[in-house]
């Protein structure tokens, strides 16, 4: 058994080195909502696929897109509860990405986010962004932003990224 559970973790990190600089990438994250949508929202769950180019060995372009969901919160008042509905939005962006030599990064998203629900026109999307790679796997902090009539969605972000 711990001849076969050794076999297994090598080819475990023989498989992530092969990964590590892949082009696909495939994220999912979880937020707490801030600015505008945090008195009437809970929380937020997204993820996204890009593609990245390198341009060189520290820095890739390339595209994104994704699915963002603000959970509606119920709402206490003298009237009764009110329940908020959930906002979503279809996020589509330009994505860069300038790494470091000890697997940290720095990158961002620009584009624009496609409401999804009913009076939700979309707006402006921004997500800059900081992660660690851990071979195929990134651990990734972000803040996500919709601005779009004079307010905002927001949410301070905690995701993975798999690469292949």
């Amino acid at each position: 058994m711990k001849k076969l559970l050794f076999i297994l973790l090598i080819m475990l990190f023989t498989i992530s080195s092969a990964f590590s600089q892949s082009n696909f990438k495939i994220g999912v994250n979880a937020g707490i909502p801030v600015g505008d949508v945090e008195e009437f929202t809970t929380f937020q769950l997204g993820f996204d696929i890009a593609y990245f180019y390198p341009v060189s060995d520290l820095f890739s372009v390339g595209a994104l897109a994704g699915y963002s969901r603000y959970f509606g919160d119920d709402i206490s008042t003298s009237f009764g509860t009110i329940e908020v509905d959930d906002i979503s939005f279809l996020p589509i962006a330009a994505s860069a990405r300038f790494g470091f030599e000890n697997s940290l990064f720095v990158g961002g998203d620009l584009g624009y986010a496609v409401g999804l629900d009913d009076g939700n026109d979309g707006g402006f999307y921004y997500r800059p962004k900081v992660g660690y790679e851990l071979g195929p796997l990134a651990i990734i902090a972000s803040f996500s932003g919709i601005s779009a009539d004079g307010g905002d969605v927001s949410s301070v972000n905690l995701g993975v990224e798999f690469g292949f």
